[in-house]
């Protein structure tokens, strides 16, 4: 039986939702190009060397739209070995551990825009499909703010 998201009241449109279509969509699509690529290689010696810079990219993206939704839904990495044996610290932690995640994902999201900016500027390319480099690059600044807003809205949901 299907469940509805428990991120969204009523079964509404949820980000969470999204974000596990995409993650899984980026990780099938991952899939089908390695074995792909395993398989020429296997029957024809041949490599299919562009399918790795396609790989790097979904990588790249899976991972960020993962952390979003791991920082929204409470499951991402948490050392306890403090919060475990002063419980009054808990609340404290977890904005001190919000706050230090918006400050580095900040950071990502400036300087991969300054980082995708030149690629588009200098019009780099990429070393094996010769597409322009900005296609790939372009989504570390743009899911880094998207993890900054979910952030942003982690630490207003536990400031209430």
């Amino acid at each position: 039986m299907n469940q509805p998201d428990k991120t969204a009241p009523g079964g509404k449109f949820s980000l969470g939702a999204v974000e596990r279509v995409l993650m899984a969509a980026s990780m099938g699509l991952l899939c089908v190009l390695t074995m792909a690529n395993v398989l020429v290689r296997y029957f024809t010696d041949i490599s299919f060397a562009f399918t790795e810079e396609i790989s790097v990219a979904l990588l790249v993206v899976m991972t960020l739209v993962g952390a979003s939704h791991a920082f929204a839904s409470k499951h991402h990495i948490a050392i306890t070995f403090f919060i475990d044996r002063w419980p009054a610290v808990r609340p404290l932690a977890e904005r001190f551990a919000a706050l230090c995640g918006l400050a580095m994902f900040g950071l990502l999201a400036w300087y991969g825009a300054r980082m995708a900016w030149d690629d588009y500027s200098f019009e780099v390319t990429s070393p094996s499909l010769g597409v322009p480099q900005w296609w790939y690059t372009v989504w570390l600044p743009v899911l880094s703010v998207v993890i900054v807003l979910r952030l942003v809205a982690v630490l207003l949901k536990r400031g209430e």
